[in-house]
């Protein structure tokens, strides 16, 4: 919106000029959705406790979260219009990657509040019925696949990028859909799982769009991309806006949703970011990056399969409880190490994603 706006202006005043580099709208992007989220949050959550909006706790749950109980939920909505907001006003809205990553931010947003207000009315935590969630979440990614397939086929823009290996790019023709609607949809659903602890989200989710805005600037840019080995895709740099946007709202929601958590994301918040992410990383060519970066929501998701394979194979259970969260809470872990010890192994996977970048140019 302000883009626009600026090159109309530019021609009276030079100081419009910043508003055409890319480097100055990723950072007022990101210090716009912290402020507006920081700005929002108070009244937000008294509005949700005052719609008595409270988090349900699961019965089978560990024992120690009855705590949590009466904690105002639904905080994802804070995350949600600080992001949007932020890139409204800071990208350039004819880039179709922008658009992209808001369909399914927004889509997946409303899936999620639908979720939350059924667990909220019906006080119990089953929500949507799965089938639904899934289904409706694969209309929104296939429509997302099946739209930027036929907008590039055949092309750069569908191509697999490896990691460590800079000379295969292997195309992959309709199978772009297919990977486009997993990447999209497990995310999404894996940083809904890892969403179970003040914080434990949020903070892995921020690592990886600050991972994947770095990427996004280098495919943005023809040099760097040439020099790293990685396609040049010419509507990838204002990810880089959208990547700072996610980073300050998840910041400003931080500041709300630490231990001991004021405001709980809930599914609006973690099926929006997760869908928004694997779109990212999709738009770039990077699932495979992706996979290695967002680690521990893969972790999370791993550890719920493996528990009901053993558990079906050896009537055993395989974890204490699974998310693997819920495993090192019942070993005796307070929730602050649990949450912290997943930060740092988010950052350092993030940090090995963007070396095998660098390898990439060896």
């Amino acid at each position: 919106m302000l883009v626009f706006s600026a090159q109309y202006f530019v021609q009276f005043d030079s100081i419009f000029n910043l508003f055409s580099y890319l480097t100055f709208r990723a950072i007022v992007s990101f210090f716009t959705a912290l402020f507006i989220s920081l700005l929002i949050g108070k009244s937000l959550i008294a509005w949700l406790q005052q719609l008595q909006i409270r988090q349900v706790i699961r019965n089978n749950g560990p024992e120690l979260h009855s705590s949590k109980r009466g904690t105002p939920t639904m905080g994802g909505l804070m995350i949600l219009l600080s992001i949007i907001i932020s890139v409204l006003m800071w990208t350039c809205l004819s880039n179709p990657y922008v658009w992209c990553v808001l369909f399914v931010l927004i889509g997946y947003g409303i899936i999620g509040l639908i979720d939350d207000y059924r667990k909220v009315v019906h006080n119990n935590s089953n929500g949507l019925m799965a089938r639904w969630k899934y289904f409706w979440q694969s209309v929104i990614a296939l429509a997302v696949a099946y739209t930027m397939f036929s907008l590039n086929p055949n092309t750069i823009a569908t191509q697999l990028v490896i990691p460590f290996v800079k000379d295969i790019m292997p195309q992959l023709g309709l199978w772009y859909v297919l990977l486009t609607y997993f990447v999209i949809v497990g995310t999404s659903n894996a940083v809904n799982l890892t969403d179970g602890l003040d914080g434990l989200a949020i903070m892995p989710a921020v690592f990886v769009a600050a991972g994947l805005a770095l990427v996004a600037w280098a495919t943005g840019n023809i040099h760097f991309s040439r020099y790293l080995h990685i396609p040049y895709l010419y509507f990838a740099g204002e990810l880089v806006v959208v990547c700072t946007a996610i980073v300050g709202a998840g910041l400003g929601f931080l500041w709300f949703n630490t231990y001991p958590a004021l405001v709980f994301m809930g599914d609006v918040g973690a099926l929006a970011l997760g869908g928004a992410l694997g779109t990212i990383a999709v738009l770039l060519r990077q699932e495979l990056l992706l996979f290695i970066m967002g680690g521990s929501f893969v972790v999370e998701t791993l550890s719920v399969i493996l528990q009901v394979i053993f558990f079906q194979l050896r009537q055993k259970r395989l974890f204490l409880m699974a998310p693997i969260h819920h495993h090192y809470e019942l070993k005796g872990w307070p929730e602050p190490r649990v949450i912290v010890r997943f930060w740092i192994i988010s950052l350092m996977l993030v940090l090995m994603g963007l070396t095998t970048l660098k390898m990439r140019s060896m």
